[in-house]
C-alpha cells in the first residue's frame, strides 16, 4: 500500500475517533502532521476538510429520525414545511446557536488559523479544556442531572445562544468544539446527555459552513493518488464517527466526561514536554 494511502487511513481513523468526542480532532490531526504523518501542506488542508465532512455525514446518519422529523412531511401528512414538527423545532433552536461562530469565525478565523495552529497551542488549551470537563461534570453536579433541561423542547432560545457563543471558544485548536458545548450546555443547566446531543446537532451546520469555506479557498487541483486518499480517509472517517457516536451516546448514560477531561490534561502535558525536550 502507498504510503500516502496508509496515512489517509490512519487520519481517518483519528478522526473519526476523535471529531465528536470531547478531546479535540483538530488538536490530534495537528500533532500527527507536526510528528509521524506530515503531508503536502496545500493538500493536508484539502484532506483535514474532506475527512471532516465524512465525519458530519455520520452524525445526519445516525440521528436521522430527529434531525429529518417533519422537516419535509407536515403533521397533517402532507409534503411541506411545518415548524411545529420535531425536526423544525430542533433546527430552529440550532440556528441561534450557530450565529455565534459564523460571525466571529468570518471576523477572526484567518488571523486563528495563520497564529494558533500550533503544537503549544493546543497542548495548552487540551489542558485547560480537561480541567472545565472535570468542574462541570464533578460528581455533586452531575447528580443535578434529574432537575437539569432534558430534551430541545425545554431548551431555550437564550441558552441555545448561549451554548453557541460557548462554541466559538473552540476555533482556538486543542479546545474540542464538542468539549466547548459540552461544557457550555451543561453550564447553562443541560443535562449531560442533552448538552452531547446538541453539540452534535450544532456540528451539522457549523462544520459544513466551515468546511465550505475552507474548501473555496483551498481548491482542488490534486493527482490521482491524492483523489485515492482523499476516499480512503472520507469513508474510513465517517464509519468509525458512526461507530464512536453510538458508543459514545451509550456511554454517557451511565458515565461522566471526567475520564476525557483526564486524558485531555495528561495528552497536553506530554505534548509540552515533548516540544520542550525536542
Amino acid at each position: 500500500m502507498d504510503f500516502l494511502y496508509l496515512k489517509a487511513l490512519i487520519q481517518g481513523i483519528v478522526e473519526g475517533i476523535t471529531e465528536f468526542l470531547p478531546v479535540s480532532s483538530t488538536g490530534h490531526m495537528i500533532l500527527l502532521d507536526e510528528t509521524v504523518l506530515k503531508m503536502d501542506e496545500d493538500f493536508t488542508r484539502v484532506f483535514e476538510i474532506v475527512i471532516q465532512l465524512g465525519a458530519i455525514l455520520s452524525v445526519l446518519v445516525y440521528f436521522r429520525k430527529k434531525v429529518f422529523d417533519g422537516v419535509f412531511i407536515t403533521r397533517s401528512g402532507k409534503f411541506g414545511i411545518d415548524f411545529g414538527t420535531p425536526g423544525w423545532r430542533l433546527w430552529l433552536k440550532v440556528l441561534p446557536a450557530l450565529v455565534p461562530a459564523l460571525v466571529l469565525g468570518a471576523l477572526f478565523g484567518g488571523w486563528i488559523q495563520d497564529k494558533l495552529f500550533n503544537p503549544v497551542t493546543v497542548a495548552v488549551m487540551l489542558v485547560l479544556g480537561g480541567i472545565a470537563l472535570i468542574l462541570v461534570d464533578r460528581p455533586a453536579q452531575s447528580k443535578k442531572d434529574a432537575v437539569r433541561i432534558g430534551s430541545i423542547d425545554q431548551l431555550s432560545y437564550k441558552r441555545a445562544f448561549g451554548i453557541g457563543l460557548a462554541q466559538c471558544v473552540a476555533m482556538i485548536p486543542g479546545t474540542s468544539r464538542s468539549a466547548a458545548t459540552i461544557v457550555g450546555g451543561m453550564g447553562l443547566g443541560c443535562s449531560r446527555e442533552l448538552a452531547a446531543e446538541f453539540s452534535f446537532f450544532l456540528a451539522i451546520p457549523t462544520m459544513f459552513a466551515a468546511s465550505a469555506y475552507s474548501m473555496l479557498k483551498s481548491g482542488l487541483d490534486l493527482e490521482c493518488t491524492q483523489w485515492i486518499a482523499l476516499g480512503i480517509g472520507f469513508v474510513t472517517a465517517f464509519f468509525v464517527a458512526w461507530a464512536v457516536i453510538a458508543v459514545f451516546m451509550r456511554f454517557i448514560k451511565n458515565h461522566d466526561f471526567r475520564g476525557f477531561g483526564y486524558y485531555r490534561i495528561i495528552l497536553g502535558i506530554a505534548v509540552l514536554l515533548y516540544f520542550w525536550l525536542k
